[in-house]
């Protein structure tokens, strides 16, 4: 090791010079003598190493300390000294490397750089392999859209109580969020319940879809935890029974054309639209708010989306207006006809997602 160091010759004379560019040649050499030995270095080794560099690396450019960044942050027993001083760094370039994969940053430090540091130092945070709760609570209050979705993202994260109410919270009007919250294998049933009650149906469904067949049990309890709570509201139908009845179907793959043609054949409308709104991803509220309007035309385009036969798509206008009440003309039932014929199916899907983005807002029916 001595050997080695005295390879350097004028280490001194380098170090108070000034020559940048001998400083430079200095610094990477060393970096890339400990990055080959460092397994098999004693600490009074590690020790020398901290001592020289330490002094050196502030001197040198970005990119030279970016590099070492790289080369020292998966080595345990890199410089401690110089560990902490390249993690502190505002360039990304030179502290993203340590605070993604050091083992020697340690919990206090990260809090305190989660808690000074802008957003491109929380993401990086969220990429270490593990992240303890005092950490994740910081990222979360602190963290923007990328970062939050980062972290919930992370397996090896561990959120507290308070971290999982506000990835909750967050996830509310975030579905990406939500689905990212949703597949975690720590979500206790409580907090799925809180996270499926706040999203909309799209997420609800994609929730189900990529699930487990375990966690998709556990989905199916909490939606009916969910639909057996208050489902009108201000005079509103109750969509709780048939949300709970069209779950049941699709969770036995049974949700089909044909299904929904019964439904809308008994005249069941709240049956109608819950399976619709599974069918198509467009939250409940806006498919009962399409159905209740003045116009065909929102029916035809769910159809053709969904690739329905006319028959189909007559039984559900018919039941839109329902029993006891005058139904459309002939003529009217004709013209609608050749609407649906006519509409493209290219064009029925590009509304389709206009409304599965849309909030569930308004109208009266439960989300």
């Amino acid at each position: 090791m001595a050997a080695a160091v005295s390879a350097l010759p004028e280490l001194d004379e380098i170090v108070s010079s000034g020559d940048v560019r001998r400083q430079v040649e200095v610094v990477r050499k060393l970096s890339d003598l400990f990055a080959e030995g460092a397994a098999h270095f004693k600490p009074q080794h590690v020790e020398l190493f901290d001592g020289i560099l330490i002094g050196l690396v502030p001197l040198v450019e970005v990119d030279v300390r970016a590099r070492l960044a790289e080369q020292l942050a998966p080595i345990p027993n890199a410089p401690p000294s110089l560990v902490g001083l390249l993690v502190h760094e505002d360039e990304i370039a030179i502290a993203g490397p340590i605070l993604r994969a050091s083992p020697q940053v340690d919990e206090p430090t990260l809090i305190e750089i989660a808690s000074s540091k802008g957003q491109s130092h929380l993401f990086a945070i969220t990429e270490r392999a593990s992240l303890a709760p005092g950490v994740t609570d910081v990222i979360i209050r602190r963290g923007d859209q990328d970062v939050v979705r980062s972290v919930a993202s992370n397996s090896g994260a561990r959120f507290s109580p308070n971290g999982y109410s506000g990835l909750i919270t967050r996830a509310s009007d975030d579905g990406v969020l939500a689905l990212a919250v949703g597949r975690r294998h720590d979500i206790n049933q409580q907090q799925l319940k809180e996270l499926l009650e706040h999203s909309a149906d799209i997420v609800r469904r994609r929730l189900f879809d990529m699930a487990s067949p375990t966690r998709k049990v556990a989905i199916n309890q909490a939606m009916i935890g969910i639909g057996s709570g208050p489902a009108s509201r201000n005079g509103a139908r109750d969509f709780a029974r048939a949300q709970r009845e069209i779950l049941t179907l699709s969770l036995a793959e049974q949700l089909d054309e044909s299904a929904l043609l019964a439904f809308a054949k008994e005249h069941k409308y709240e049956e109608t639209v819950a399976a619709l709104s599974v069918m198509t991803g467009v939250s409940l509220t806006i498919i009962d708010n399409l159905m209740r309007g003045d116009r065909h035309d929102p029916i035809l385009i769910m159809g053709k989306s969904l690739g329905l036969q006319w028959p189909t798509v007559r039984a559900v206008i018919i039941v839109r207006v329902g029993p006891g009440r005058p139904q459309p003309t002939v003529p009217e039932m004709e013209e609608a006809r050749q609407n649906y014929e006519r509409l493209v199916s290219a064009t029925a899907q590009r509304v389709l997602k206009f409304w599965q983005k849309r909030p569930g807002t308004g109208g009266g029916a439960e989300n």
